[in-house]
């Protein structure tokens, strides 16, 4: 709906709106003294600053260190107030921020308006290249910040009223910018942090969450504790978490057997094959498979490998993917095929299907489309982080290309998560490699800007259709919340003509616990709420 009054928001986010002071979460607000667990960790590629992370790595650790204007709930994924008192707008593109008083950092310093206004403006300034910079974009003024010789250093749409409020003035209106205040890119950096960006800051970061980082041991943990001055509502059951950093997830695994790990949020592919998984972990395991993951396969950059360019060869390799035969072999039947971009039913009321007959096994259609591309000569590969059950998937996948085209394929693993997010990165990276994506925020928005849009965040194929991002513009710019995933939804139409990714299947998210703690959720973004954790 669109907003009739100040004290009204956009869409209806909570029970009610943001802004209510809170809208409960659910959340355990306490625990003993001395309580402290285990979970399976994994390399993040950069430091732990927020605006510089898109990865679930350092993604994870986050989750329990940051806090921002609004929260997701860990059962529903609606945005709820956190640092925020209220949120207020009457036309989706001036919003009025007021601040609770007396929440703080884990340094004892106090969030105010200004560690808001100067976080955002880090994060776009483009000589800073924060990864997550782009999801400033909607603010007026980014376009002459963001730019890579920029001399102007702040966003003109941001205004400080006083300590406690300001104020954020969009380009143009935005109807489901409320849903995306939670990221972490959204997060207030303190005083301590622009003192020295490019010190060690991201190594120990002081957070305003309910837990800061005391312990970074490179390759093997990183360590969380209890914020001493966290004074949200949103506080964990945990004294210690431990992510303990694993390059392989068969070895996390067998550490959790016996009782040497508390929490896994993965499973070997010899687990669920089977579902040993139930078995080895009687009472002591949980699957949700409506989650806002999706995992796919994206094509390298031009600049990478002009080889895997042709539309036609990758619808080819799309239709060549025997994906029901994979999900019931490699997963047990737990996850979906997927036919669009963007995860079903986690955002609401919004079309699936999208890749239509694309995404379907058909080997002849395949083969004609492979022959009306050319083609194609040499190796193709599929790459991977080793430290992870991907192998398990990769290999089928490229055995089925093998089997249907003729194409010889190979699953190409790189040493573990952050060699490989950096070799995509680079654009080192020829033929295919795997695209896992958890969405940011409840939006179909957040499948789409991010990874396929020019210039995006996450945008690894290096897509670029001025088309698209002229109709992701005009959906975010829709009166309401109805209309505009009605143009995102004509947006992510307009992915089958390219193809820059093959959809593959919805992901199942799994989790196992040892015998020593209890209360082990996962949330709808298939991540583990690790602050909710009790001892037994």
């Amino acid at each position: 709906m669109r907003a009739k009054t100040r004290a009204a928001i956009v869409v209806g986010l909570c029970a009610t709106s943001l802004v209510a002071a809170s809208c409960g979460g659910g959340d355990s607000s306490g625990g003993s003294l001395g309580n402290a667990i285990t979970v399976h960790g994994c390399n993040p590629q950069n430091d732990l600053i927020p605006a510089n992370t898109n990865e679930t790595c350092a993604g994870n650790v986050l989750t329990t260190t940051v806090a921002g204007l609004v929260r997701y709930n860990k059962e529903t994924a609606k945005p709820e107030n956190d640092i925020a008192e209220k949120i207020e707008t009457s036309d989706s593109k001036t919003f009025n921020v007021t601040l609770k008083k007396g929440y703080k950092f884990s340094d004892g310093t106090e969030v105010k308006a200004d560690n808001f206004i100067k976080a955002w403006n880090y994060a776009a300034y483009g000589p800073n290249a924060m990864v997550a910079g782009t999801f400033l974009e909607p603010v007026e003024g980014y376009a002459e910040v963001s730019k890579s010789g920029a001399t102007v250093k702040e966003m003109s749409g941001l205004k400080k009223v006083d300590d406690y409020s300001f104020s954020i003035t969009l380009a143009n209106p935005v109807s489901d910018f409320p849903l995306r205040l939670g990221y972490t890119a959204f997060a207030p950096m303190p005083d301590a942090f622009f003192a020295d960006p490019k010190g060690g800051f991201g190594k120990k970061p002081i957070s305003a969450g309910p837990y800061m980082v005391t312990k970074w041991d490179a390759n093997q943990q990183i360590v969380v504790e209890k914020n001493p001055h966290y004074s949200g509502a949103f506080k964990g059951n945990s004294d210690k978490i431990t992510f303990r950093i694993y390059q392989d997830i068969g070895a996390a695994y067998k550490d959790l057997l016996a009782n040497n790990l508390d929490v896994i949020d993965d499973m070997p592919a010899d687990a669920i094959n089977g579902l040993k998984y139930h078995k080895d972990l009687p009472d002591r395991w949980a699957m949700r498979n409506d989650v806002g993951v999706v995992q796919m396969v994206d094509f390298a950059a031009p600049k990478a490998d002009p080889a895997v360019q042709n539309p036609k060869f990758k619808k080819a390799i799309s239709m060549a993917i025997d994906r029901q035969t994979i999900v019931d072999k490699v997963f047990a039947g737990e996850r979906r095929p997927l036919d669009s971009w963007v995860a079903p039913k986690v955002v609401g009321d919004y079309p699936e299907g999208t890749c239509g007959d694309f995404c379907k096994y058909n080997p002849d259609k395949a083969r004609e489309l492979l022959k009306e591309a050319g083609g194609f000569s040499g190796t193709l590969t599929i790459g991977f982080n080793g430290d992870s059950a991907h192998r398990s998937w990769a290999e089928p996948a490229c055995q089925s290309i093998t089997n249907t085209l003729g194409i010889k394929c190979e699953a190409d693993a790189k040493v573990d998560f952050k060699t490989f997010r950096n070799a995509v990165k680079n654009r080192e990276i020829k033929g295919m490699f795997r695209a896992g994506w958890q969405m940011d925020y409840p939006s179909p928005e957040t499948f789409l800007a991010p990874l396929y849009g020019t210039g995006g965040s996450s945008n690894d194929n290096d897509y670029s259709n001025a088309a698209f991002d002229a109709k992701l513009k005009e959906a975010a710019a829709a009166k309401s919340t109805a209309e505009g995933f009605k143009l995102y939804h004509e947006a992510e139409q307009m992915l089958t003509e390219q193809m820059p990714s093959v959809p593959l299947w919805t992901m199942s998210q799994h989790a196992g616990w040892s015998t020593k703690v209890t209360n082990v959720k996962i949330t709808p973004f298939g991540i583990v709420d690790y602050a909710s954790i009790k001892q037994k």
